[in-house]
């Protein structure tokens, strides 16, 4: 029997570029699950919705030339109890795509998730510019929409898809296990400086899971890995840890760092980076060390790595505190363990720096090996306050490496990084 298709426009969708079409979407969506499931197709056109919650046995296709558009005007992204940024807020949009505990769900095929961002991130930008603190200006205070939340769901598939101008998050998976995110296109436009927290995909509290052959040209992380927050944040059930993550056979042209553990995390480990190329002035890996929250990221291993840029760094291990808040808790102890970086060649910017939060952070057993790169900026390892940093066979500007530099390394003006 064939499985059961539902095309959107046969429900009186309009592919106009203008017509919101959110409830004959719905109802698409909600006839297919009625039916018992099957496939809703978005035919070649521009159709723009506001939030659409998949179910299970509901999948979603988007044929070569279909464009699935946000509305900017977020009364189409009605506020409600959501997962964000490392805990449920009870009150932050949905994303345009939601599903939970759709097991073995699919979202294929060659066409376009796009955010329509530009507005948003334009109002972002001047909210955040008149704000007494902008540093400290919080993420959630202007209405946006990811393009996609999965949560609590297993076996899913996402492929072929093109993530275009998210408002916020691209792909954010929520405690879901064995996915795969397969030739998916993470993209922002080139002429738009930084599209805030434009990541590409949020591995939050989630098992299992293979990206493969990915493209991403964002300004924010790649690829992050994501967990709870805070003093107390090990006791949230919520959160389980980050592990058995491989990412493989991607590109990283634009962003701030390739793959991420943070800026909300707690426990990752099992991750595998491998036969990739960056060529993007981005942090091949970024670990931030917050201090208000115990943290565990170990067994992390990056390989066969390919750099083409004359900015960037390898690696930055060192504190990230743009939101901290202890709670009245005393600051957490941390862990970091077990990291390596083998068979990676090319040009690039910077080594990079490794440093602790001092007197929470254990930092040791980083293994630096068969490298051969020209670095055009820093082309020294600046490592404080962690053990056993071992090179082997590693070359820098033609000349061999035995041990990284040690001692005090400069904290930043300011004294942290912060993100925008």
């Amino acid at each position: 029997m064939k499985p059961h298709q539902a095309v959107i426009s046969d429900f009186g969708a309009k592919a106009d570029g203008s017509t919101v079409n959110t409830k004959a979407i719905q109802s698409v969506i909600d006839d297919c699950a009625a039916k018992g499931g099957g496939t809703v197709v978005v035919p070649s056109g521009v159709f723009v919705s506001g939030a659409l919650f998949l179910k299970p046995g509901v999948n979603l296709h988007l044929e070569k030339n279909a464009v699935l558009k946000c509305s900017t005007d977020m009364a189409n992204f009605p506020r409600q109890r959501t997962r964000i940024e490392g805990q449920y807020n009870e009150s932050f949009n949905p994303a345009l795509i939601n599903a939970d505990g759709c097991d073995g769900l699919k979202i294929t095929g060659e066409g376009t998730l796009d955010g329509a961002g530009r507005p948003i991130w334009d109002l972002f930008w001047k909210l955040r510019g008149e704000a007494s603190d902008p540093a400290s200006f919080p993420n959630l205070s202007v209405d946006r929409a990811r393009l996609a939340l999965i949560e609590n769901s297993k076996d899913v598939t996402v492929e072929g898809v093109t993530f275009k101008d998210s408002q916020f998050w691209n792909l954010h998976l929520y405690k879901c296990q064995h996915v795969l995110v397969r030739n998916a296109r993470f993209e922002v436009p080139d002429d738009y400086e930084q599209a805030p927290s434009s990541d590409g995909i949020d591995l939050d509290s989630c098992q299992n899971v293979l990206v493969d052959g990915c493209y991403f040209s964002v300004t924010d992380d790649c690829i992050a890995a994501k967990g709870s927050k805070g003093p107390l944040a090990m006791q949230d059930k919520n959160s389980p840890p980050v592990e058995h993550i491989c990412v493989r056979n991607c590109h990283f042209r634009r962003g701030h760092q390739a793959f991420s553990c943070g800026s909300e995390a707690t426990i990752i480990r099992d991750v595998i980076i491998e036969d990739c190329k960056l060529t993007g002035a981005l942090n091949l890996l970024m670990l931030k060390l917050r201090p208000d929250t115990p943290q565990r990221y170990e067994d992390i291993h990056l390989r066969n790595i390919t750099l083409d840029n004359a900015g960037g760094r390898i690696m930055l291990i060192e504190p990230w505190a743009q939101y901290k808040n202890l709670q009245g808790e005393a600051p957490p102890q941390s862990t970091v363990r077990n990291i390596t970086f083998s068979d990676i060649k090319g040009r690039f910017g910077s080594f990079g720096i490794v440093r602790p939060n001092p007197g929470q952070t254990d930092i040791s057993d980083i293994t630096v090996s068969r490298i051969d790169v020209q670095l055009e900026k820093e082309p020294e390892l600046m490592v404080s306050g962690a053990t056993n940093i071992r090179f082997e066979q590693v070359v820098v500007n033609g000349k061999t490496v035995t041990e990284p530099t040690t001692g005090s390394v400069p904290l930043p003006e300011g004294g942290f990084r912060v993100s925008g």
